[in-house]
């Protein structure tokens, strides 16, 4: 079997996890000339000017991205690549400007004068960037590093694309599980109206005895046809008693942060159980994907389609749901309305 001729590695667009080191391990196993590393996501709100990466606007270190255990202890992107011996080189916003023969040129210079397959970290603060500088790169043994921005604007050779299959659901309602503790979900979840959401007490999650009254109390409404959701956390202050309730248990804060998604998702399959959805809503990442096993599933199929940008429509592959529209949202994505704009393309009637 030969290798893959493009190779995209997805990094974070608030470059939380390994960056560095993945990059550093995707080159060597590719062997490709360079890596275009452009995290950009301008309509999600994520920028690079001068190297340095933003979130609307903040630089990413000094946001809530950056306190985040696995977030980024700098907001310039080169820095990143301290550890790694490679060099670095940038493209800057006046290059991309200046159009693809202006980013190639500085690409090809960067590639010459290079003993190993250098880092180029390029700017972007609108999309028409990211074409540039997909489009600059086309002909180039570049490994793309970005998230889900760039990747929109790549055309690979030889794939045909087709229209994305409709978002088709069944009779009833949607159900929601909110893990993420980001203020960005948080603020979107007080734009749900608040008798639709059933908040789990912290204490009884990380104990992982959660009582039936909040559970059947969630299925009864599902049953009514009301989008309902069900979340571990409605502000900061319950983020704080799982902790205390954790440390009390001799638990360390990630060891509560694990048992919390364990049984949030838990929680929700007993609701499905009692009450199918129409589909799903998830947001937090290892809540995503605790929620899929805890009903037996093994994968997520997109289906090409996004509510918002950044925020995928899929269905179950396999599973006790098989079949099942679910969307999936990143803590720190979406406007405000995005959490009610999701349930509402989920259920097939929606009263708020």
């Amino acid at each position: 079997m030969g290798a893959a001729r493009d190779v995209y590695k997805k990094v974070d667009s608030t470059l939380r996890g390994n960056v560095a080191a993945e990059v550093d391990a995707a080159l060597r196993a590719t062997d490709a000339a360079f890596a275009l590393v452009a995290p950009a996501f301008p309509s999600a709100g994520r920028t690079t000017e001068d190297g340095v990466h933003y979130v609307e606007g903040e630089p990413v270190a000094g946001t809530e991205y950056g306190r985040d255990e696995k977030g980024p202890s700098t907001s310039t992107i080169a820095d990143l690549f301290d550890g790694v011996e490679r060099p670095v080189a940038s493209v800057t916003l006046d290059s991309v400007e200046g159009g693809g023969e202006a980013v190639a040129a500085v690409i090809g210079d960067a590639v010459a004068d290079a003993e190993r397959a250098p880092i180029v970290v390029c700017d972007a603060t609108a999309d028409r960037h990211l074409q540039t500088l997909a489009a600059a790169v086309a002909d180039r043994d570049a490994l793309y590093v970005g998230s889900g921005g760039l990747a929109e604007r790549l055309t690979l050779d030889g794939v045909e694309t087709s229209a994305p299959d409709a978002l088709d659901v069944d009779a009833g309602a949607a159900l929601g599980v909110v893990g993420s503790v980001s203020e960005t979900t948080l603020g979107q979840l007080e734009r749900v109206p608040e008798d639709a959401v059933v908040a789990l007490d912290a204490a009884a999650l990380v104990a992982g005895d959660v009582p039936a009254e909040p559970i059947e109390r969630a299925a009864a409404r599902l049953r009514d046809g009301e989008p309902t959701v069900v979340a571990s956390a409605t502000d900061r202050n319950a983020v704080d008693r799982a902790l205390a309730a954790g440390r009390e248990r001799g638990l360390s804060d990630a060891a509560v942060r694990e048992r919390v998604s364990a049984e949030l998702a838990r929680s929700a399959g007993r609701v499905i159980e009692r009450a199918p959805p129409s589909g799903l809503f998830v947001t937090g990442g290892d809540v995503a994907v605790a929620v899929v096993e805890a009903l037996d599933g093994t994968a997520i199929a997109l289906t090409g389609e996004a509510v918002e940008a950044g925020i995928p429509v899929g269905r179950v592959v396999d599973g006790d749901v098989a079949g099942t529209p679910v969307v999936t949202k990143a803590g720190g994505f979406g406007s405000q309305m995005a959490v009610v704009t999701c349930l509402k393309a989920l259920s097939s009637t929606y009263d708020h």
